[in-house]
């Protein structure tokens, strides 16, 4: 085919054809795609021919047993999710309003966001919109923004781990995201005034996974330190197994302060102090870069860095 343009694309292409792209991206097998789309195999196997002919190149690595994206094809297949994500956040808002609802808000947030700035700015929001449909999705900030890459969230708060990502995302502080060492009540070094840490590494600890932005962070401190990382860990992402675990068992964890207030304040667990110190880093409002904001989201976010300023300004005085 000759070069490819927008307007041989936007004459052509179908949302069949999208399904199509991210069916198979999902099932990387002929069959099960034409199982799924309810067609038979040889029309999945022509449709898929025309895509990469007005594409000009292969979507899909033909192999024995699979059919791998290559790396042209990821582009494309990023793409077919984000329009049938917007798609089906379309279908979603106009039915719910339809039957006299106020449409939908998708929210991702980090821990520290969704233990209380989200929660508040949700209520407010509600007064607002009482019909108002909210999903609110807990993740680290690396897989919100690929979320929010892929039309999957209309917003998110965290923080950006890359420079690069400043590139793709507009990002509005909110506040510092203060951690700290914590125990439970009934744990040996609940009621010292100070710890050391040759004590404090006898003791297993919760810790984030491996890999994830908060244990890189983690790990530095560990290094300033100048002690090693623990091996004795529990490594979780879930907030309730955290402080579970931490509540029943003489377990050592690093948290967002925000997540652990509410125990500290009841007397359920107690924040140790050391010198092993992570730097609070601010967290804040993450969205695409370029793109338009609808009017409820762009609420929610007035709501949110109301809240914020809010917030420092009690921390101030």
């Amino acid at each position: 085919m000759g070069e490819l343009s927008y307007s041989s694309l936007n004459n052509w292409l179908k949302y069949k054809h999208l399904v199509l792209l991210e069916t198979l991206s999902r099932t990387n097998n002929m069959h099960l795609a034409a199982e799924q789309m309810n067609l038979s195999q040889p029309a999945i196997s022509k449709m898929l021919k025309e895509i990469e002919s007005l594409l000009g190149f292969q979507i899909f690595e033909r192999l024995p047993r699979s059919m791998p994206v290559t790396a042209l094809g990821q582009h494309v297949i990023q793409y077919a999710r984000r329009v049938l994500n917007d798609a089906r956040h379309f279908v979603e808002d106009i039915e719910m309003m339809r039957q006299g609802g106020h449409g939908f808000l998708k929210i991702g947030g980090i821990f520290a966001a969704t233990a209380v700035i989200i929660p508040s700015s949700i209520i407010e929001i509600k007064k607002k919109w009482p019909m108002l449909s909210i999903d609110v999705v807990e993740q680290t900030s690396d897989h919100l923004m690929e979320m929010l890459s892929e039309h999957t969230l209309d917003l998110a708060i965290g923080r950006l781990t890359q420079v690069t990502q400043q590139q793709f995302f507009d990002f509005q502080p909110l506040g510092p995201e203060p951690f700290c060492i914590v125990v439970n009540s009934e744990h040996p070094c609940a009621h010292k005034t100070f710890c050391q840490l040759e004590e404090l590494m006898k003791w297993p600890w919760l810790l984030y996974p491996k890999g994830t932005p908060i244990r890189e962070r983690m790990e530095g401190a560990f290094t300033r330190a100048k002690v090693n990382i623990p091996l004795n860990t529990i490594n979780t992402m879930s907030m309730q197994t955290f402080l579970q675990i931490l509540m029943s068992a003489p377990m050592i964890a690093m948290l967002p302060e925000a997540m652990v207030s509410q125990q500290v304040k009841e007397g359920k667990l107690s924040i140790l102090q050391t010198d092993l110190v992570l730097d609070a880093q601010d967290y804040g409002i993450l969205t695409r870069k370029g793109e338009p904001i609808s009017e409820i989201a762009q609420t929610f976010i007035d709501i949110l860095l109301n809240n914020a300023n809010k917030t420092q300004l009690n921390t101030v005085t």
